[in-house]
C-alpha cells in the first residue's frame, strides 16, 4: 500500500507543480496586460516558477563560472537591458550595463535605496526597516556624518601601522615555518582578526576564532533562501546571529559604562576626556552622544526595546547589530579577493614579479623597523591595479539589489514604488565594450585614468558606496606587501590558469587554495 502511494504521489506532485506554474504564468500575463491597458508599460521578462522564480537558472551560472551568462542571455532575449525576474523569492526588475549603474548609484536616497533580501532582514533585524523614511534617514547619517570619520582616507592614516604590526604578527604565529597549508581559512582569519581590532579593539585570539566559526554560519545565512525551518542555513544563521548580537551588545554596554565614567571624571577635573580605544565603537558611540545632546531635529533609530525614539541616536542594541553588519561585510569581502589574488599571483609569474619589486621598492625606504604608512599605501599603485583586476574578474559581489522609493520610469519602462530592482557589476566588467579581450587577467587596464565611469563598480557608487573601501584597499596592501616577501608560493591543485572561477556563492578557488609554501630569501623584511 505505502509502494502504490509512494508512486502515485510521485506521479501527481509533478503534474500539481505544472499546473501551478501554468496558472500563476497566465495569472502573471494577465496583470501585465492590465498594466499596460492602464498606461504602465511593464519590462519584459518572465517570474519562473512560484517561490523560487529563476533563483536556480542564476545559480546554475555561478556554480559554472558565468555569473553574466544569466543577464546577458535576457538581454538578448528580451532585447532590453531592463527585464524582469524572480530571484530569492522576490520580483525584480535588472537594470543592466553601465547607463543602468549610473542612473541607480545617482539617484540613491531620491529614487532608489539599498534594500537587503529577506533571508539578510531576518538574520539581522535593523536591515529590515532601511527603506522606511527612519531607516533612509539613519543610513545618510551615518554614511555622510559617521563613516567619514574612521572610514576615509585621512582618518585611516591613524591605524595604518597598528595593520602592519598585526600583519606581521599573524604571518610569525600562523604560517611562518609551514611547508603546505590552505590559504583561505587563515586569510579569513587574518580578515576578521583585523576587523575586530579596528571595530572593537578585540584582540583575545581565541575569541576571534570562536567568533569566527560562528559569523561564517551568519553569512552562509545570508546568501541562503528565505526558508526559515529547523536545519536550513536561514535557521542556523539567526541562531548565530543571536548569539553574536548579544555578546556585542555586552561589549557596547561595557564600552558605554568606561566612556560615562571617563566623561564624569573629566568634568570633575574639567579636562577633555579620552575614551578607552579610538575604534568605530568608541566613534559610534561619541557621535551617538553628540547627537543626542546637539538638539538635532534628524529622526533617530531605535531604544533597546526596538522603539522609535528621539532621545538617542543609536542605542546599544542598534550599535551591536551595526557592528556585526561591518564586520560581516569587512572580512568576508576581503578574505575573498586576497585568496583569488594569491592565485592570480600564482598562475601569472611575470605579474608576481612587478608586485614584488614594487613592495622591494618600498620596503627598501623604511628604516629597520619602520611600519608602514599611508603614503606608503598609496605608492603601492601597481599592486593595487593587479588587486582591482582581481575584483574585475571576480568580484565578491556580483551586483546589489535597491527599492524603488516612488514610481518612476526607466528607459520607457515603469518602476513601481516598493518595486525591488538589481544591478550587475558582472555584467559591466566582462562586456568587451568596456574591457577589450575581457577574459584576459591584464591589470594595465587600470593605468592612467583607468577604465570609464560606471564600468568597474566592485564597491558600488555614488551616495551608497562601500563605504569601506578605503580601508579595504588598506588591509589588502597591507597583506600583499608582506606575502610576497616573505613566502613563495605554488598552487597544490592545478588547474588552467584561464579556468573561471566557480561562485558558491563567493568567487574562490578548489578546497580553499592549498599552496606548498617556501621561504623567500631576501634582506627586505
Amino acid at each position: 500500500m505505502d509502494d502504490l502511494l509512494l508512486k502515485i504521489s510521485v506521479v501527481i506532485l509533478p503534474a500539481l507543480v505544472c499546473l501551478l506554474s501554468l496558472y500563476s504564468l497566465k495569472f502573471f500575463q494577465f496583470i501585465s496586460k492590465k498594466q499596460q491597458h492602464d498606461g504602465m508599460i511593464e519590462p519584459p521578462g518572465t517570474t519562473g516558477w512560484p517561490i523560487i522564480g529563476e533563483t536556480l537558472d542564476f545559480g546554475r551560472a555561478n556554480l559554472k563560472g558565468f555569473p553574466e551568462k544569466f543577464f546577458y542571455d535576457r538581454v538578448r532575449k528580451y532585447s532590453s537591458k531592463v527585464f524582469k525576474t524572480s530571484l530569492i523569492g522576490e520580483t525584480v526588475t535588472v537594470i543592466d550595463g553601465t547607463a543602468g549603474n549610473k542612473f541607480l548609484f545617482s539617484n540613491e536616497y531620491k529614487l532608489v535605496t539599498v534594500w537587503w533580501p529577506r533571508a539578510i532582514q531576518k538574520i539581522v533585524p535593523i536591515t529590515e526597516g532601511v527603506t522606511s523614511p527612519l531607516g533612509i534617514q539613519a543610513s545618510k547619517n551615518l554614511r555622510q556624518k559617521m563613516y567619514p570619520l574612521i572610514l576615509k582616507r585621512d582618518a585611516l592614516c591613524n591605524y595604518v601601522g597598528a595593520m602592519d604590526s598585526l600583519t606581521r604578527k599573524h604571518f610569525d604565529t600562523h604560517w611562518d615555518n609551514k611547508e603546505e597549508l590552505v590559504a583561505y581559512p587563515l586569510v579569513q582569519l587574518y580578515t576578521f582578526s583585523m576587523s575586530c581590532w579596528f571595530l572593537l579593539s578585540l584582540d583575545d585570539e581565541a575569541r576571534i576564532q570562536e567568533l569566527l566559526k560562528t559569523f561564517n554560519v551568519v553569512v552562509d545565512g545570508f546568501a541562503s533562501l528565505p526558508i526559515n525551518l529547523p536545519g536550513t542555513p536561514l535557521n542556523r544563521g539567526i541562531k548565530a546571529s543571536k548569539f553574536i548580537r548579544t555578546e556585542f551588545e555586552k561589549i557596547v554596554k561595557q564600552r558605554m559604562d568606561q566612556m560615562r565614567q571617563l566623561s564624569e571624571e573629566g568634568e570633575e577635573e574639567e579636562t577633555v576626556p579620552q575614551p578607552p580605544a579610538q575604534d568605530m565603537l568608541s566613534q559610534m558611540i561619541l557621535f551617538s552622544d553628540k547627537n543626542e545632546n546637539s538638539g538635532d531635529d534628524e529622526p533617530n533609530v531605535t531604544d533597546d526595546n526596538n522603539n522609535q525614539t528621539t532621545k538617542k541616536f543609536m542605542s546599544a542594541t542598534y550599535i551591536a547589530d551595526l557592528i556585526l553588519c561591518l564586520m560581516a561585510a569587512g572580512y568576508h569581502t576581503t578574505s575573498t579577493v586576497i585568496t583569488v589574488l594569491m592565485k592570480y599571483l600564482a598562475d601569472f609569474p611575470d605579474v608576481l614579479n612587478e608586485v614584488l619589486q614594487e613592495q622591494y621598492e618600498i620596503a627598501k625606504s623604511k628604516a629597520p623597523g619602520e611600519l608602514l604608512n599611508l603614503d606608503d599605501i598609496y605608492k603601492m599603485k601597481y599592486s593595487w591595479n593587479v588587486i582591482c583586476e582581481v575584483l574585475r574578474l571576480a568580484p565578491p559581489f556580483q551586483g546589489g539589489f535597491t527599492e524603488a522609493l516612488t514610481d518612476f520610469t526607466y528607459a520607457g519602462y515603469a518602476i513601481p514604488k516598493g518595486r525591488k530592482l538589481y544591478w550587475t557589476g558582472i555584467s559591466t566588467h566582462m562586456n568587451p565594450e568596456n574591457f577589450p579581450d575581457p577574459e584576459k587577467f591584464d591589470p594595465s587596464r587600470f593605468q592612467g585614468n583607468g577604465p570609464a565611469p560606471y564600468t568597474f563598480v566592485p564597491f558600488g557608487g555614488g551616495p551608497g558606496m562601500c563605504p569601506g573601501h578605503e580601508y579595504a584597499r588598506v588591509e589588502i596592501l597591507v597583506f600583499l606587501h608582506h606575502v610576497v616577501r616573505r613566502y613563495k608560493w605554488e598552487k597544490l591543485i592545478p588547474g588552467n590558469v584561464n579556468e573561471r572561477l566557480k561562485l558558491n556563492p563567493y568567487p574562490l578557488p578548489p578546497k580553499g587554495f592549498p599552496i606548498r609554501l617556501q621561504p623567500r630569501s631576501s634582506t627586505c623584511q
